[in-house]
């Protein structure tokens, strides 16, 4: 390997490292203080999580950041100069309140459609495989899914010119909230579960059913009371978690999973049952 390579490796290998001790800092002391369930630190299928972790941050992040910029250049050919025009005429403020609703009802409506065709819920339902969730089961997300949402996301700013780095600050905020409400946590939140979401919320969106049709919104949950998607019943999170299927135990075999017959007859066992709670 060219010595410029090794040093841009150890880099991103270095920057991933840091962004996990930084995470620890800040959820493991709250999963202690505050577990939603009682489950040890090193609970099972902790090293499968890391795997999807350092994945993540090491390769797939670098495919999503180039997929939205050929997406991005494609957009601004198609898109008429009018609406364009308009928008950029807006103040910032208006402008990124804009991008950053019309980017969580594209996600709203790519997740729901996750759950609802099965070419998406085969390579979406990698994310449900957890059946331990907490700060690093977020991190479970097969690359295709990935890139889907991230390119859901930031449709709206790419089609109207904006700048997704204009929101850097408030990009990362909310994505690590999007890790917070998968961490084994239950707080009293407030107003603030209904404007960015909580974790008992999205729990229950990892039930272990055939597929869940309830909180698909996971930063913006006013769209699942909107679209009467929303549901949180108040008791103990004592459900199981997970797929109602039987899914790989491996990095690899998660990976190579959607592409395997195998998963698209366990997609259509699960689309002909019950999906309701």
């Amino acid at each position: 390997m060219p010595r410029a390579e090794l040093s841009q490796a150890l880099d991103a290998l270095w920057a991933a490292l840091a962004s996990l001790a930084v995470l620890v800092v800040m959820f493991v002391p709250l999963e202690r203080v505050f577990p939603a369930r009682h489950q040890r630190i090193l609970r099972p299928a902790l090293g499968l999580d890391l795997c999807f972790f350092f994945g993540q941050y090491l390769v797939w992040n670098a495919l999503a950041i180039f997929v939205a910029r050929t997406a991005s250049a494609w957009i601004g050919g198609y898109l008429p100069e009018g609406p364009r025009a308009f928008f950029a005429a807006q103040p910032f403020f208006i402008q990124a309140i804009l991008v950053v609703l019309l980017g969580d009802l594209c996600v709203y409506w790519y997740h729901r459609a996750c759950h609802r065709f099965d070419v998406l819920w085969r390579f979406h339902a990698v994310h449900h495989t957890s059946e331990h969730l907490d700060w690093v089961a977020a991190h479970r997300e097969h690359p295709v899914d990935g890139v889907l949402t991230q390119l859901a996301t930031n449709l709206p700013a790419l089609a109207l010119g904006f700048a997704p780095r204009a929101l850097a600050g408030l990009i990362v905020l909310r994505g690590a909230w999007a890790i917070f409400i998968h961490s084994n946590v239950r707080l009293p939140l407030g107003p603030l579960k209904w404007i960015l979401g909580a974790p008992e919320l999205h729990h229950w969106h990892h039930a272990r059913l055939e597929r869940t049709q309830h909180n698909f919104a996971n930063v913006a949950p006013f769209l699942d009371v909107i679209f009467g998607t929303h549901h949180c019943p108040a008791k103990d999170e004592t459900y199981d978690l997970g797929v109602a299927f039987a899914a790989p135990k491996s990095y690899l075999g998660l990976l190579l999973a959607p592409f395997l017959p195998a998963t698209a007859s366990a997609s259509a066992e699960s689309s002909s049952a019950s999906r309701t709670p």
